[in-house]
């Protein structure tokens, strides 16, 4: 195929390659630099949330991306215990961390330390447990009358430091109150 590979590449590789195909009917070039790039982990572009929103009994995903090369090693821990994979905890290879069936107990600081052959860094955040979002009163079942009006109610319960929305749809298709004033009313009730 005139593929050329390069294993375990070093700064010594870097530089201008040309692949020459020819035959009976003549000879063409073709050119393309190969730059090595090597770098210890860094979070100036992309650091950790300083504050992450975990529901009750719920998953979060905390994401730890720093730019590095090549591809770091990451590991996690809360305050100053270290982390491991297990029931509820499970480190990424991509260096995010999954916690699942968030209690208070899983609020603190969590810390991403990456690592290879260049250096490494680490970021902090905060893990924060809210109150999960239930739908208290759902919608139920409606028949009416062509022509006639229709009233269905979704009430929900959430955590008091967050903000509420409700969003209706039809077949899965989300209702726009503004365009569709005429035919649809929304009765927000506090």
């Amino acid at each position: 195929k005139g593929e050329l590979r390069i294993q375990s590449l070093t700064f010594d590789d870097a530089g201008m390659y040309q692949c020459i195909a020819e035959n009976t009917h003549g000879i063409i070039y073709a050119n393309a630099e190969l730059k090595i790039v090597a770098s210890p982990p860094t979070f100036e572009l992309n650091p950790m949330k300083k504050k992450i929103l975990a529901a009750k009994g719920g998953r979060v995903i905390i994401e730890c991306k720093p730019k590095a090369a090549p591809k770091p090693k990451f590991s996690w821990s809360k305050g100053t215990e270290l982390l491991v994979n297990g029931s509820r905890i499970h480190i990424w290879d991509d260096g995010s961390l999954e916690i699942i069936n968030i209690t208070k107990l899983d609020e603190g600081r969590y810390t991403c330390f990456a690592e290879n052959n260049r250096g490494k860094a680490n970021s902090t955040g905060v893990l924060e447990m809210t109150e999960a979002t239930r739908i208290t009163l759902a919608p139920l079942n409606v028949d009416v009358t062509v022509g006639e009006n229709a009233t269905m109610q979704c009430i929900a319960s959430h955590d008091p430091t967050l903000d509420l929305t409700f969003i209706w749809s039809l077949n899965g298709f989300v209702i726009d109150f503004e365009k569709e004033h005429e035919h649809y009313e929304r009765n927000v009730m506090v």
